[in-house]
């Protein structure tokens, strides 16, 4: 019988998103709860507004899983690019 290994760290980060999407079917509700200090910090009250319809490509009023990962991978290249200019002496990748 073959060894069945651990998941990998990516595998699990992996599972991980798919959890909180399934979690949080609610665009505005993971926004309050997962990003509350991103979302408390806003100074215009429609930013979250203007995010859930730039990021609502098929226009349904949701966010699909796909579009879950565009809100998702654009704000890791936030994060990737501040946490640069904190370490300047780092290469871009």
């Amino acid at each position: 019988m073959a060894k069945i290994s651990s998941p990998t760290e990516t595998e699990r980060c992996i599972e991980s998103l798919i959890a909180v999407f399934q979690k949080y079917m609610k665009f505005l509700s993971f926004m309050n709860t997962e990003l509350a200090a991103f979302t408390k910090n806003q100074k215009d009250p429609g930013v979250l507004d203007h995010m859930m319809k730039k990021l609502d490509t098929n226009r349904d009023g949701q966010l699909d899983f796909s579009e879950f990962l565009n809100l998702i991978g654009g704000l890791a290249m936030a994060c990737h690019d501040s946490f640069l200019k904190a370490v300047p002496s780092q290469k871009r990748t």
